[in-house]
C-alpha cells in the first residue's frame, strides 16, 4: 500500500513540475507583460497608500458601539498596527514587576505623599490576588497624560485554582525622558 500511494504522489508530483515548466516556456505577448506589470504596481501603489493613511491615523482605529453597562468601556476597539507603541511597553514592564510580587518598589512614589494608606492597599490586594495576565481594552489620550486600561485576569484566592476577571488601569505621563507611569487603580 505505501508503495502504491508513493507511486500516485510521484506520478502528482511530475505532472504538476510538468505543468511548471510549460507555463515557464510559454511566450507572452508584450500586452500580457505590460498588463502584469500594471496590476503589481497598481496593487503596490495601494499598499502604499494604505500605509501612508495608517500612519496618519490615530492609535485607536475604532471602537465598538456596544459597551459595558457598568465602565463605559467599548465591547471591542480596533489599534493601529503603526501606533507607538513605546507607552504600551512602559504599561506592560509594570504591570509584570506587580505580577511578579514587587509591588512595593513600584508603588514608593505613592508612600511618599498621602497615597501611604491606598498604596499599601493595593499591595496587599495584588499578593492575595495576583494578576495572571492582561488584554488592552480601552486607550484615551489626555495630553500629557494616557489611560491605557486592561482587563486582566486574577487569581481569586491563594489557593490559584479559581481565576475572576476585572478591569484595571495605568496612567502614564509623557516626559522628557519618555513615558512614565503614574497611577495604578485596580478592582479586586
Amino acid at each position: 500500500m505505501y508503495t502504491r500511494i508513493q507511486a500516485i504522489l510521484t506520478t502528482v508530483t511530475l505532472a504538476s513540475f510538468q505543468v511548471t515548466v510549460h507555463l515557464l516556456c510559454m511566450e507572452y505577448s508584450r500586452t500580457q507583460v505590460a498588463i502584469a506589470a500594471g496590476a503589481g504596481g497598481l496593487l503596490l501603489l495601494i499598499f502604499l497608500g494604505y500605509l501612508l493613511y495608517l500612519n496618519g491615523h490615530d492609535p485607536v482605529m475604532s471602537r465598538s458601539e456596544d459597551r459595558d453597562p457598568l465602565s463605559g468601556v467599548p465591547a471591542s476597539i480596533s489599534l493601529n498596527p503603526l501606533r507607538d507603541r513605546s507607552s504600551e511597553h512602559v504599561a506592560a514592564k509594570y504591570l509584570r514587576t506587580m505580577r511578579d510580587g514587587n509591588c512595593q518598589s513600584q508603588l514608593a512614589d505613592m508612600e511618599k505623599d498621602y497615597r501611604k494608606k491606598y498604596a499599601g492597599f493595593i499591595c496587599d490586594s495584588e499578593r492575595q490576588h495576583p494578576l495572571i495576565s492582561w488584554t488592552i481594552v480601552e486607550w484615551e489620550d489626555q495630553p500629557p497624560l494616557r489611560v491605557l486600561q486592561y482587563r486582566g485576569k486574577r487569581y481569586s484566592d491563594s489557593t490559584r485554582e479559581n481565576t475572576y476577571e476585572e478591569l484595571l488601569s495605568v496612567t502614564l505621563q509623557k516626559r522628557d525622558a519618555g513615558w512614565v507611569v503614574t497611577k495604578y487603580n485596580a478592582m479586586y
